[in-house]
């Protein structure tokens, strides 16, 4: 599983934007049933670290436990790719996430990115997604962290 886990990986990186979500995607019920996630399964954000303060532009790192990244449209047990909720976007468990200013998608099964925020404070929270955007059953989503953009 890790050697398969690590090629979907290596997929994700070669094929970059190929597998990132159209922004414009609208949220649909699938009649296929939500991909499950373990027991233990963990979303955490490495970096920044809550009640830090950074610059407008800044790299965020995303981290997982339990669980592998696999690009979205990749069906493949105790997978997803990470979403990132911006000041608390309200979203539906039950639908794909839409993709917005308030939740990027990392469809393309990256682990950072460097994002750019308005001056001030702002809550960040992980969700991740199963092939289909959807947040698992149980979801898995982070403990949501405050940090403070400046100048």
């Amino acid at each position: 599983m890790k050697h398969t886990l690590a090629l979907i990986s290596s997929i994700a990186l070669l094929t970059g934007s190929a597998f990132t979500a159209d922004k414009k995607h609208k949220p649909e019920a699938s009649a296929e049933p939500k991909a499950t996630s373990p027991k233990g399964a963990k979303a955490y954000i490495i970096f920044p670290k809550d009640g830090k303060k950074v610059k407008k532009k800044f790299t965020i790192k995303f981290g997982l436990k339990g669980m592998g990244i696999a690009p979205a449209g990749i069906k493949f047990p105790n997978t997803g790719h990470h979403h990132l909720i911006i000041d608390g976007a309200k979203f539906d468990m039950n639908l794909p996430l839409q993709a917005s200013e308030q939740i990027k998608h990392f469809g393309g099964g990256q682990t950072e990115a460097t994002i750019e925020l308005t001056p001030g404070k702002h809550t960040l929270q992980l969700v991740l997604g199963d092939h289909l955007h959807r947040p698992h059953d149980p979801p898995v989503i982070s403990k949501a962290i405050n940090i403070t953009v400046e100048e």
